[in-house]
C-alpha cells in the first residue's frame, strides 16, 4: 500500500513541477521578471551550441559526481557518519555550492528576492521533481522500488525548516542576525543527524 502511495504522489508531485514551471516561465513570467533590477538582455545562444554545451557539462557532472560519491562512502567510513548525515548535511552542501555561491552573490548585492527565489527553487525542484522522479525511475532501473515513506525525524526537520523558510520570507526584509540563526537551525540538523542517526529498520 505505502509502494502505491508513493506511485501516486510522485506523478501529483512531479505534474505539480510541471505546473509551476508553466506559471513561472509562461503564463505569469512578469510576476518572477525583477523589472526594478533588470538588467541588459545579453544575446541568446544558437539552439546547436546550447545543447552541445548542455550535453558536455552534464557528462562532466556525471563523472564528478560518481568520484564524489565514492570519496563520501570512504569519508563516511572513516569518520562515523550515517547515510542519513551524508545525505541531509554533506551531500546538501557540496551538490547545492553553485547555486549558493550565486545567491550568496545576489545577497551582497542587495537582491534578496533572487537570493531567496534560488534556495527556495532548488529546496523546491528536490521536493516536488527530484524525489518523486527517483521514485518512478526506480520501478524501472532500481533493484526494488523507491517509496515516499521518510522516518520521523525527517518529517519532523523537513517540517521545521518549511515553517523557518515561511516565516523568514514573509516579511520581505533580513539582517545579518536572520541569517546566523539560520544557519543555527542547520547546525541543530546536522549534530542531531550525526549524533542520533536514524535506526536502520
Amino acid at each position: 500500500m505505502t509502494q502505491k502511495l508513493s506511485l501516486a504522489l510522485a506523478v501529483l508531485l512531479v505534474v505539480g513541477y510541471g505546473l509551476g514551471l508553466l506559471f513561472s516561465l509562461k503564463t505569469h513570467a512578469e510576476i518572477f521578471s525583477g523589472s526594478e533590477h533588470a538588467e541588459p538582455a545579453e544575446a541568446p545562444w544558437p539552439i546547436g551550441l546550447a545543447l552541445v554545451t548542455l550535453g558536455v557539462v552534464t557528462v562532466l557532472v556525471a563523472l564528478v559526481s560518481e568520484i564524489f560519491v565514492e570519496s563520501v562512502q570512504k569519508a563516511a567510513e572513516a569518520f562515523g557518519m550515517s547515510q542519513a548525515f551524508v545525505g541531509f548535511i554533506v551531500v546538501a552542501l557540496v551538490g547545492a555550492a553553485a547555486e549558493m555561491a550565486v545567491a550568496f552573490s545576489a545577497a551582497r548585492k542587495n537582491r534578496l528576492d533572487l537570493s531567496v527565489g534560488i534556495a527556495l527553487g532548488s529546496a523546491s525542484q528536490v521536493a516536488l521533481f527530484v524525489g518523486p522522479v527517483l521514485v518512478l525511475l526506480s520501478y524501472v532501473i532500481g533493484p526494488t522500488p523507491m517509496d515516499l515513506q521518510f522516518w520521523p525525524g525527517a518529517v519532523v526537520m523537513v517540517f521545521v525548516a518549511t515553517l523557518v523558510a515561511a516565516f523568514v520570507t514573509s516579511s520581505g526584509r533580513s539582517a545579518w542576525f536572520i541569517g546566523v540563526l539560520l544557519l543555527f537551525v542547520y547546525a541543530v540538523f546536522a549534530v542531531t543527524l550525526y549524533m542520533l542517526p536514524p535506526q536502520v529498520q
